[in-house]
């Protein structure tokens, strides 16, 4: 009797798992810490066209990067993540771009970001593990509507071309770009690739990074989203 119970509940709790939208089993995969991912692009618009061509959802203009020569466009991907479409701003042709972004062929994610408890708290731990970064630097943009977006930011020296991410915190007054971003999209998996996933893992348990390191044949980020127009996957 015990046995066809145990049974039973078996096979009820296995139906409802079979039944549960995927993005329900993959939250795991989902960094708790993560941010935003950033697409990159070398024109915005078709940015914007190619994820709303994968996602079937528009993602909505920011704003502009005074002073750093982009601009972008968000799109929400659940609560406290968000994708991030970055591009070069014409209005800013002379600007640098550390990225190369005005060189890419097709969109590409460029990078991540995780927000820490405390972007002080974080720089003393990059600080006592011997690594070298930039920050916590002050950024601003303004929004369409005019209210302004702040954050700090710390950013490694050696990112390993973005595979390590930055460390973003923002300000108590600003709305988190997911709060009002397109919504109806949702980052049900994001990982990292490389030739030695566990020397990555390492790396990442020196960061207080908690994200999935797996094996490829290079580094790279991989992400998968599920939008209306069904799911699909970005890298780097």
């Amino acid at each position: 009797m015990k046995d066809g119970i145990t049974r039973r509940v078996f096979l009820a709790t296995a139906g409802a798992t079979l039944a549960m939208p995927r993005a329900l089993l993959a939250k795991e995969e989902v960094p708790p810490m993560l941010d935003h991912i950033l697409l990159g692009t070398s024109d915005l618009d078709a940015g914007i066209a190619f994820v709303e061509t994968h996602t079937g959802l528009r993602a909505a203009f920011g704003g502009v990067h005074p002073g750093r020569g982009t601009r972008n466009a968000l799109l929400s991907l659940g609560e406290r993540h968000y994708l991030e479409i970055i591009a070069p701003d014409p209005e800013q042709a002379g600007a640098a771009d550390p990225y190369g972004l005005r060189a890419l062929s097709a969109p590409r994610l460029i990078t991540w970001a995780v927000h820490p408890a405390s972007i002080e708290e974080q720089a003393g731990r990059l600080r006592r593990a011997g690594l070298a970064f930039d920050g916590p630097t002050a950024g601003a943009r303004k929004r369409p509507d005019g209210r302004v977006l702040e954050w700090k930011t710390l950013v490694l020296k050696d990112t390993r071309g973005g595979l390590l991410p930055f460390f973003i915190e923002w300000s108590a007054g600003s709305v988190h770009p997911s709060a009002d971003a397109p919504q109806g999209c949702r980052l049900v998996r994001f990982e990292a690739g490389a030739e030695d996933p566990e020397e990555l893992r390492r790396t990442f348990n020196v960061l207080g990074v908690e994200v999935s390191a797996v094996r490829g044949r290079r580094s790279e980020l991989r992400a998968a989203l599920s939008g209306p127009a069904g799911e699909f996957s970005l890298t780097s």
